[in-house]
């Protein structure tokens, strides 16, 4: 046996690594997990021409004319009419809360005008905040339309001497006009930034006190689970507050992003979601027994959370399981609820059902993480 390299030595080193790596079952689940999540996400649900986007119709008449525009914006595979018929107040608050992306308004006189052979005009509103998102469908949106109008009056025959002046579409990008990312980017950045260092600094809370051997004491102390987690997480609110500052700073200093809302509002539903991270990152402690397991199973969160969530992908443009799945992770309700505070100006009542997400995501992993907590080391 050769003292520089011995096949027996290191058959023996590679028996013992196989035996290590089949203990370690999150990193053999992380090893099989990572690859076959990120082939199903941007093999099925990542689509960056959103279809199906829904949409409001205020329309008083109800014509033959609106049926047959509705009916061919339908067909364009890009509108779909979740609210029609209602009133231009009701679609303006749709557009606000982000129930709709579109909204389509045809004048009571719209058929009258048509008849009359007058240029007649068609307003669509959208909600601009996610400028990719509205795109496709805005840039399809003239010539379906007048087409259809063509195809009503019987007057196929001459569509291309008449399709310049048989409809004016007028477009409005509502929130973010010019179309600037960085509107739209910015917000949810600090969503994300919030979530990676939150979760994973709170995640390494109690396996770092495994590691270190300080477990035993920390059990000792007559502490209750709940003031031992709360011990955990509260130091790092102070973290969240200037995390948060340096964003909106350099969100107004440097990028000009608009601030049309509440501050107070925007403050309360931050703290809401840093709180919500906390105890996700606590929890993930009380699974994980060591400190790379917590990055791991940190990672196995932040990576389909980041990527269903709306913040690098157009939400709707992904199928609907995607989108149910999208629900549960807590970026994505935020996301609604920054980007419509800072670029909408919405008030509580249009922010209720994001900010009531986040409080039941809070409470719920609260739960989880007492009923987890190991009283003992065993």
């Amino acid at each position: 046996m050769s003292r520089w390299f011995s096949l027996t030595r290191l058959f023996a080193l590679l028996r013992k690594e196989v035996i290590q790596l089949r203990r370690d079952r999150i990193t053999f689940a992380m090893m099989l997990g990572v690859p076959l999540m990120q082939l199903m996400l941007f093999g099925y649900a990542i689509n960056s021409d959103p279809k199906q986007l829904p949409a409001a119709l205020v329309a008083p008449t109800q014509d033959r004319f609106s049926r047959a525009i509705v009916t061919a914006l339908e067909l364009t595979d890009y509108y779909r009419f979740t609210s029609p018929g209602v009133s231009a107040a009701e679609a303006e608050r749709l557009l606000a809360r982000g129930e709709v992306a579109f909204v389509v308004t045809l004048p009571s006189d719209f058929g009258r005008r048509v008849l009359r052979g007058d240029r007649p005009v068609m307003l669509i509103e959208a909600d601009a905040t996610d400028p990719s998102v509205a795109s496709g469908a805005v840039s399809t949106l003239g010539t379906v339309a007048s087409e259809a109008l063509q195809r009503e009056l019987g007057t196929e025959a001459q569509a291309g001497a008449a399709r310049d002046t048989q409809l004016q579409v007028l477009v409005h990008r509502r929130y973010n006009p010019e179309g600037i990312t960085a509107y739209n980017i910015v917000p949810g950045l600090l969503g994300v930034i919030l979530q990676l260092t939150m979760v994973m600094m709170t995640a390494m809370a109690l396996t770092r006190e495994i590691e270190r051997g300080t477990m035993e004491n920390l059990l000792s102390m007559p502490a209750t689970p709940l003031e031992i987690m709360l011990g955990k997480m509260l130091p790092y609110l102070g973290v969240s507050a200037v995390q948060v500052l340096v964003v909106l700073v350099a969100a107004r200093a440097l990028f000009h992003v608009p601030f049309v809302g509440s501050l107070a509002l925007l403050l309360g539903g931050i703290l809401i979601f840093v709180m919500a991270l906390l105890v996700l990152g606590y929890l993930i402690s009380t699974v994980a027994r060591t400190q790379m397991q917590a990055m791991q199973l940190t990672f196995f969160f932040f990576l389909p959370s980041l990527m269903l969530s709306g913040f690098m992908f157009p939400f709707r443009g992904m199928p609907g399981w995607a989108q149910a799945l999208g629900e549960i992770f807590p970026l994505t309700h935020f996301l609604r609820f920054i980007r419509a505070v800072m670029l909408k100006g919405a008030g509580p009542e249009a922010v209720a059902q994001p900010l009531a997400a986040l409080a039941v995501f809070a409470a719920t992993l609260t739960l989880l993480a007492l009923l987890r907590f190991r009283q003992t080391l065993d």
